[in-house]
């Protein structure tokens, strides 16, 4: 029966890494449809080198930082298989790093969309190992692994820890504050605004893969939030229906506020699903299409002040969308997740603006520190030539249909 057991959390744990993994491509597909058809395929290009750079830095340095274990020992104790070997058996504890390595990925692919369209490639690149590796572990552990003492401190002064059952903070909201100071440091796409101060309108080059991309990420979103029990033991049908209502709140409300605008439309599912990570455990699920509404609101408001008002050329609306949707589902966890508000309990609300305010803080210092000492160093920048021409071409040496693009014979 144990080994069964230990049998039957091997293959759930897998297949929610391979739930989150397939969102990789949910995030390539939306990237895709929102930049325009010359910088096609280094996006998908971006996501997919992003992925294998994020699982050298996670295997050799990030998991360490984050819960102090390497791999550099033999198969039979990765395995658990060796006598004494402190890795459980089966190789559990193998695909608990492939599960969270698909989370770790997330946050180059989440800059990756803020960044679109006039980001060097290999500059990127390096800015995935360093974030991978270090940046984001380091808070990784200081909210999943216990390091530092932040969570027992937090316990210990207001009566619960951190809750942060699925990485609205640790994975959204730290890769959406990382990205806008990789926005900012980078500046505005060449014609994106005028002189006189017009915004020049950049449509999207497929609403139908934009659409795609949002519909990947929703279906594997079930596995980013339920399979975060990481067992069959703890497996909960309420994170399940609390991941449903926030995200069919996020579709209404951003139809609502968006005016019917299928990009904000696709992208405020994407809003509910990212603020109802934190809390997704402890909410009740009404208190969920709440959450989640609102966060539908929150993207499509703050996207278009950046976009129109405060001039960051966000190109996606990750920061609206992970940093902010991430930001307040970390804080709304602590009031719709009380008891008296028809939840779990457990949470504590000043543990949860604690613990979500040093998130984005840090993540946004770290964003600033990474892309600013890459600037420095070795440039961020396409130049403006390669820009006009676009990444495809420039980076690539080839276009997203290459057939048709070829002169006729």
């Amino acid at each position: 029966m144990e080994a069964t057991q230990q049998g039957a959390d091997v293959f759930f744990v897998l297949m929610g890494a391979i739930l989150v993994f397939a969102m990789h491509a949910g995030f390539a597909f939306l990237e895709v449809g929102t930049v325009r058809h010359k910088n096609q395929v280094n996006a998908l290009v971006k996501i997919i080198v992003d992925f294998a750079i994020s699982t050298l830095a996670y295997f050799f340095v990030g998991y360490s930082v984050a819960y102090g274990v390497d791999f550099l020992v033999s198969a039979a104790v990765l395995d658990g298989s060796a006598e004494g070997s402190p890795f459980a058996k089966q190789g559990f504890d193998l695909v608990k790093f492939f599960f969270l390595l698909t989370f770790a990925a997330a946050i180059p692919a989440i800059i990756s969309g803020g960044i679109a369209e006039r980001a060097k490639f290999w500059s990127q690149a390096m800015a995935t190992a360093v974030i991978v590796g270090l940046i984001y572990p380091f808070y990784e552990g200081i909210v999943w692994g216990g390091n530092f003492g932040l969570q027992d401190w937090l316990s210990e002064s207001y009566g619960a820890a951190f809750n942060d059952f699925a990485g609205s903070i640790v994975v959204h909201a730290v890769g959406g504050w990382i990205a806008l100071g990789a926005v900012v440091l980078l500046g505005q796409r060449k014609g994106r605004y005028t002189s006189d101060g017009r915004v020049v309108g950049v449509p999207p080059s497929s609403i139908p893969w934009l659409a795609l991309g949002s519909w990947l990420l929703c279906v594997g979103w079930f596995g980013f939030n339920v399979m975060s029990a990481q067992s069959v033991e703890g497996v909960s049908g309420l994170v399940a229906m609390n991941s449903l209502l926030a995200m069919v709140g996020g579709i209404l409300v951003a139809l609502i506020v968006g005016k019917n605008d299928p990009g904000f439309i696709h992208n405020g599912a994407l809003a509910g699903l990212v603020a109802v990570c934190a809390g997704s455990n402890v909410m009740h699920p009404i208190g969920s299409l709440l959450v989640g509404g609102a966060a539908g609101a929150i993207f499509v408001i703050f996207f278009n002040l950046c976009q129109n008002r405060w001039r960051i050329d966000d190109v996606l609306g990750v920061w609206p969308l992970h940093g902010l949707c991430g930001l307040w589902g970390g804080i709304a966890c602590g009031i719709f997740g009380q008891e008296a508000l028809g939840g779990l309990g457990g949470v504590a609300f000043m543990s949860q603006l604690i613990g979500s305010l040093a998130g984005a803080a840090y993540a946004l210092a770290g964003g600033f520190a990474v892309y600013g000492a890459l600037k420095l160093l070795v440039g961020i920048r396409l130049t403006p030539e390669e820009e006009a021409q676009g990444a495809d071409l420039s980076i690539h040496k080839i276009g997203a249909n290459p057939e048709s693009e070829m002169a006729p014979r």
